[in-house]
């Protein structure tokens, strides 16, 4: 598993920095303005509200394709899953129709504070953007197709055509017309599963045209499905109300909290998310076959490795929060207001940036245990604690006070997932991920300070971009020499397996 998820890792940081590069183009050419408020409104329903479904579907799919292609074979797999993507296309197609003709109120829910001007541009946006929902489902669908073939490559990657096609439409419309941000939307998604298609086919996968909603596989994916819509995805589920409250806080509240998420994202997105999709059929497959100690030294060996890439990340972004966000955005349309807003939010994101990314883990570890309800419940808790926190700190700390929220109801969240999963499975070394937590946690706080410190004094003598990649340059080797001294179990067992190969190749 190690091996397989450094690789997705490397292939995801990739997708990550060109996706990041995409938010770079947008700051710079529209800053956090009413024309970006707008557009990411308008992609909340197509790209968050049914990525939630997409994401739901493919972790229910997963489970019942598998069980289908045991009993039955890979044909009757084959007409299972034509079946599923004939039946949403249909579903898709009404929910299309309702959102045209219901734009403008649909709009309201997720931007009720918007001004008149930003509330029209937001719905003809809409307009267009809402015809992606139906590739954003089918790439979560097929997606999961392929992990489960262990091709986890093409999955990792399949951001890259989209933040082309979008940086490409970004640049087109800033010189022809705004709404070719719209357009660039849906071709970007399209892109998705255009990608994927040569991939798919090399499953052996086949289309079908038959159409049978009653299905008992349908039936049985879909009752699977529906908890794990909220479960799977309440990180969006709290994007998405962050998003409506910033809308009424201040014009390019919208924007400065997506560039401070998006910051947030890209660490927990290349090291949680790329991790977490090589760790779940992992541990799919250990539950097939009873090994519950192995499933607890699964789930306490991830959580670990993962707080070794996000706890320095997180210190860093809590020391250099305006700093990073002025040196990746502070330019073109970006004014300074932007940056003080966003690094406010950015700081405040972080600190839940661990427990969400451990989150991830838990739920997806219930998941593979076949219990659905839980992650369920848990998010449903962590969501109203999301919106009681956002009305009750947004008065006091702005766009700050709604990350800031994110990060307790997050954390609040692992905390239920964790007393529920050692109810189910028993301890799963909960002490040994508390003592790695502690060392790797004392030598990041040390890493920011030596990282701080030479920014101070270098910013004396050079530019504060310069004295920046200095400085995380400083704080990056401090924490490599210092975590192999630390006895952290995890990096010890990785420095063996390096001897090991090096020691058989010789």
């Amino acid at each position: 598993m190690t091996k397989t998820a450094i690789f997705v890792m490397m292939l995801t940081l990739v997708s990550k920095i060109l996706g990041f590069g995409r938010e770079v183009v947008l700051s710079y050419v529209y800053g956090a303005s009413a024309v970006t408020d707008a557009f990411l409104i308008s992609n909340t329903i197509p790209n968050v509200v049914f990525s939630i479904v997409g994401a739901g579907l493919s972790t229910g799919f997963v489970p019942i394709y598998s069980h289908i292609l045991n009993e039955s074979g890979k044909e009757d797999a084959n007409k299972f899953t034509a079946n599923l993507v004939n039946t949403l296309l249909v579903a898709i197609t009404l929910i299309v129709v309702v959102v045209l003709v219901f734009t403008e109120p649909l709009v309201k829910i997720f931007a009720s504070g918007f001004s008149d001007g930003t509330m029209r541009l937001t719905v003809r946006f809409t307009r267009i953007t809402v015809f992606g929902i139906y590739f954003t489902t089918l790439v979560g669908i097929f997606s999961g197709l392929l992990r489960l073939y262990e091709r986890f490559f093409l999955p990792a990657l399949v951001s890259l055509p989209m933040n082309i096609i979008l940086i490409g439409t970004l640049l087109l419309s800033a010189h022809t017309n705004v709404y070719v941000l719209a357009l660039g939307s849906v071709l970007a998604t399209a892109a998705q599963l255009v990608f994927l298609a040569p991939a798919i086919k090399g499953t052996g996968y086949q289309h079908g045209y038959g159409i049978k909603p009653s299905d008992v596989h349908i039936k049985s994916m879909f009752f699977l499905a529906l908890p794990l819509l909220l479960g799977a995805s309440v990180d969006e589920v709290n994007v998405l109300i962050d998003r409506t409250m910033a809308s009424g806080l201040a014009e390019g509240g919208v924007s400065a909290l997506n560039y401070a998420y998006k910051l947030n994202t890209f660490v927990k997105g290349l090291f949680a998310s790329s991790i977490v999709s090589v760790f779940y059929p992992t541990v799919a497959k250990m539950v097939a076959e009873g090994s519950k100690d192995s499933i607890k030294n699964q789930v306490s060996e991830t959580i670990s490795v993962i707080a070794l890439f996000v706890v320095p990340c997180t210190i860093g972004a809590l020391v250099f929060s305006e700093e990073i966000v002025m040196f990746l955005f502070g330019r073109g349309a970006f004014s300074s207001e932007a940056v003080a807003m966003t690094s406010q939010a950015l700081f405040f994101y972080s600190l839940g940036m661990l427990a969400v990314a451990a989150g991830e883990v838990l739920s997806r570890t219930c998941y593979a245990l076949q219990d659905t309800m839980t992650p369920t419940l848990c998010a449903m808790a962590s969501v109203f604690v999301n919106i009681v926190l956002n009305a009750i700190l947004s008065r006091y700390l702005g766009l700050g006070g709604l990350a800031l929220a994110s990060s307790i109801a997050g954390s609040f969240r692992a905390v239920l997932l964790v007393i529920a999963l050692v109810r189910k499975i028993g301890g799963f070394g909960i002490r040994r991920i508390a003592v790695s937590l502690m060392k790797i946690g004392i030598v990041s706080v040390v890493m920011g300070v030596a990282s701080l410190t030479s920014f101070r004094m270098m910013t004396d003598h050079f530019g504060t971009n310069l004295s920046l990649i200095a400085a995380i340059i400083m704080g990056a080797s401090v924490y490599l020499v210092l975590i192999r001294f630390a006895r952290v179990p995890e990096v010890d067992s990785a420095i063996e397996r390096i001897r090991m190969r090096i020691g058989a190749r010789v």
